[in-house]
């Protein structure tokens, strides 16, 4: 059995929250509504938690399941003295520290830097494996210099009537209004994939559902949508993806200004084809009649200049590889050109430029590609009138 403090969620036993300090007189007094002990259940402790819905034949509802895990989680987030409950949430997953990048295993990082209390969040693809079985959720970590990091902290973990049942890729966050949101992708049982919206008070989470299910186009197969901010109204940007289309495509579409929804219709602005460096998938069945380009992880950012331009990641020459296109406009609907090569041309990409707290530009992207051995490395860059160049890796 695990250890107690492990993330109470839907899949865990009904046997490990008997002995959760915090799950056990929660599932305790669950199973008294219903006239039940815990020895009722015999075998069956050795089952999820979702599973009770089933065995008392509905009398205990998903609902009154997903009320026992608010309520849970709560408790945790109120049970330290961290800002906004930290130490709370440090109950639910062995927390480490003094990690460097090397040690954290992490695809598609996202580093949000919090001027407020000088924290910097790294967020990402952080399932041990990405591309199949059952997802955990995403984990993030914490730093005040970059070196060194404290984590991983439980900042999403699905409800038990959630759509998407694994491949949790791409989350980012953004603070918008006073709260904190989060973009990610998500895969349901139909293989339907999209980008959902969820919410938290805090960098670390919990977030929680906000949209209704994925805001991309529900019969488009859509992956790594971003927020962006446009003359003050908020945009998604996200990709159609090759394995519906071919040519991977990017396109920019309205939000509400609550965030739960899109408004109008897609805007295209451009194909993977588009770029000299893209180059198509090598080794696709031979039911793939054409060449297939992909698109992944669009990361819009703003000169000092004004100038808007938006990193995104393909595959060139040397593998996996990411660029940089340009709205000649200066605004989302472009339209959008693209550099004649690659920013980073191998084995390495789905990358976000931020600003550190102590000055200049820096590029956050996983390299290697493959799996379980991608790192998120940090390279400085140097700003220059209508692009960026890489300079030292910090």
């Amino acid at each position: 059995m695990r250890h107690p403090n492990t993330t109470l969620t839907g899949q865990t036993t009904m046997g490990e929250w008997l002995v959760h300090p915090v799950g056990a007189p929660l599932f305790v007094e669950l199973l008294a509504q219903d006239g039940l002990e815990a020895l009722h259940l015999g075998l069956a402790l050795g089952r999820p938690l979702i599973q009770l819905v089933q065995l008392t034949k509905g009398r205990i509802s998903e609902s009154a399941i997903d009320d026992l895990l608010q309520v849970a989680t709560e408790k945790l987030v109120a049970g330290g003295s961290g800002t906004a409950g930290q130490e709370g949430l440090r109950l639910s997953v062995p927390v480490r520290r003094g990690m460097t990048l090397d040690e954290i295993q992490i695809r598609d990082p996202f580093i949000l830097s919090d001027s407020i209390d000088s924290t910097y969040y790294l967020y990402g693809s952080t399932d041990k494996n990405v591309w199949s079985g059952a997802g955990t959720g995403f984990d993030t970590y914490q730093s005040k210099d970059l070196i060194y990091w404290e984590g991983p902290f439980a900042a999403f973990r699905p409800p038990s009537t959630f759509w998407s049942w694994g491949m949790y890729w791409a989350p980012e966050v953004h603070k918008y209004q006073d709260h904190w949101y989060m973009f990610a992708t998500f895969t349901a049982l139909n293989g339907h994939r999209g980008t959902q919206v969820l919410k938290a008070d805090h960098p670390i989470g919990p977030f929680r559902p906000w949209s209704d299910g994925a805001v991309t186009p529900h019969k488009w197969q859509c992956l790594d949508g971003t927020l962006f901010l446009d003359d003050g109204r908020p945009w998604i940007v996200y990709c159609h993806e090759w394995t519906q289309i071919h040519d991977g495509a990017m396109y920019a579409q309205r939000l509400s200004a609550d965030l739960r929804c899109t408004e109008g219709t897609p805007v295209f602005l451009f194909n993977a084809s588009d770029a000299n460096w893209s180059r198509p998938i090598q080794g696709l069945s031979p039911s793939f009649n054409f060449p297939a380009h992909v698109t992944d992880g669009p990361s819009l950012f703003r000169l000092d200049n004004g100038h808007l331009m938006m990193l995104w990641s393909s595959f060139g020459e040397h593998g996996y590889a990411m660029g940089i296109a340009h709205s000649t406009s200066g605004n989302i609907e472009g339209p959008w050109t693209q550099e004649q090569d690659a920013l980073w041309s191998a084995d390495g990409g789905h990358g976000m430029i931020f600003r550190p707290n102590d000055g200049g530009l820096a590029l956050t992207l996983h390299q290697p590609n493959t799996t379980p051995d991608e790192r998120a490395i940090i390279w400085m860059l140097t700003e220059r009138e209508r692009t960026v160049a890489l300079g030292k890796r910090r």
